[in-house]
């Protein structure tokens, strides 16, 4: 039989009557005649509730005693799913991540996984069982738990899925459900007329996710592309939904240039002003970031001003990440010698991403005129072979939204698959 690793999140296990709704669909694959393996996320909004105890008590409480808190929310759910499966009269099993062997680097709140052992899930499914895993955690060498941030069991159900795919132990696919019913071309709640699509390749999805479409962690999307694990984003509330298939490139018929728009409104931007144009310090500059652990999005440097010899190097950060790069103001100054650092939080990145832009002109030209009607002035632009980003105040984003879906004609009804029915 062939292994479907099905992965459900908070919102999908709220209550004891989620959880039942959860192990129906549980049961419902394995009566398909397919081997289940499933990742669960913390029940609702347990993670934040337990977060806000360990503030309530300190206001920097350790990374590890944090992992070690929050990982109780993923066993709390494991535990009750196995009941809630047990009660239908189905053998079932529940396993934290350490429980399984799932192995990650020894770093607390944001580890990466390094490897996971398959031998104790394999032999609970030759038992007959469904395996039910805790997301979101793992354990190092030396026994610690660690937690793999944002999107961790997204990223726990495709590496289980990408570790039994190396190991040729017959994986199918990998279901992501959640609240929505698939991955639209763009946030419905802002365009009701958004389409959902039947299939998008992995770079879609995965420059999508990177662009602000908060469906799937680029983490999850990443280690599916890498291994090629076909993965299906599907609602938990409506189980006869087939929802939207994340398969290669290669595996579809770009027949439009842009698959879908996504909107991000949690970026900031940075100016550092009036910089002496000399070599390597825009290296000084991100190097002293990356060394704070700030990602950063955007980036553009000015042309040098020949009457001062200095330009302008400006870029994006997380909104998240911008008090600890207040923290580093004074280093910057002091390093780069600038007139000013200039931040700008009433902004919004609007991005187009479709595999069919490669070898296509005139795309940039479509989107940056589309704006242009709207009167929408562009802050910033960055592309790659088949994403543009645009940055544009927030009060406009909705606005910018709205006229470039209907520009590419991003709204209607679904798409066609090209290549025959989705796998049941």
């Amino acid at each position: 039989m062939a292994i479907v690793v099905q992965k459900f999140g908070g919102t999908s296990l709220a209550d004891v009557e989620k959880i039942k709704n959860v192990a129906r669909a549980v049961v419902r694959e394995k009566e398909l005649g397919n081997d289940v393996v499933v990742v669960v996320s913390a029940m609702g909004h347990t993670t934040d509730n337990l977060i806000k105890l360990a503030h309530d008590i300190s206001k920097n409480p350790s990374s590890r005693e944090m992992d070690m808190l929050m990982s109780t929310g993923e066993q709390i759910s494991i535990a009750l799913l196995a009941i809630a499966i047990q009660e239908m009269g189905y053998k079932a099993v529940s396993m934290t991540g350490a429980q399984v062997g799932i192995y990650t680097e020894d770093t607390h709140s944001k580890a990466r996984i390094i490897d996971i052992k398959t031998d104790k899930i394999m032999n609970h499914i030759k038992d007959g069982k469904i395996v039910i895993v805790a997301g979101f955690q793992g354990i190092t060498k030396d026994g610690e738990i660690t937690t793999l941030g944002r999107g961790g069991s997204d990223t726990s159900a495709v590496a289980i899925a990408a570790k039994l795919q190396t190991e040729n132990l017959g994986i199918e696919r990998c279901d992501i459900y959640s609240d929505v019913e698939g991955i639209y071309t763009t946030d419905p709640r802002v365009v009701p007329t958004a389409r959902k699509l039947k299939e998008i390749s992995y770079e879609e999805m995965l420059e999508l996710a990177r662009v602000g479409a908060n469906v799937l962690h680029p983490r999850s999307v990443e280690t599916a592309k890498q291994f090629q694990v076909p993965m299906r984003l599907r609602s938990s509330f409506k189980l006869d939904d087939l929802g939207t298939l994340v398969i290669g490139v290669e595996k579809m018929e770009i027949y439009k240039p842009v698959t879908g728009l996504a909107c991000d409104k949690s970026q900031v931007r940075v100016v550092i002003c009036d910089i002496p144009d000399r070599p390597g310090n825009a290296s000084k500059l991100f190097s002293l970031l990356a060394k704070y652990e700030l990602s950063v999005d955007m980036i553009i440097q000015s042309y040098a001003r020949s009457s001062n010899n200095t330009n302008d190097i400006a870029f994006t950060i997380d909104k998240d990440d911008l008090p600890k790069f207040m923290t580093l103001k004074d280093e910057i100054t002091s390093i780069m010698n600038p007139s000013n650092i200039h931040i700008d939080e009433d902004i919004a990145k609007i991005s187009i991403v479709g595999a069919g832009m490669i070898d296509r002109p005139g795309i940039a030209a479509q989107m940056f005129e589309t704006l242009a009607k709207e009167s929408i002035n562009i802050k910033m632009i960055s592309t790659s072979e088949i994403k543009i980003s645009c940055l544009v105040e927030k009060m406009h984003a909705k606005q910018a939204t709205e006229a470039l879906c209907k520009a590419f004609e991003l709204d209607g009804k679904d798409v066609a698959l090209v290549h025959g029915t989705l796998p049941d």
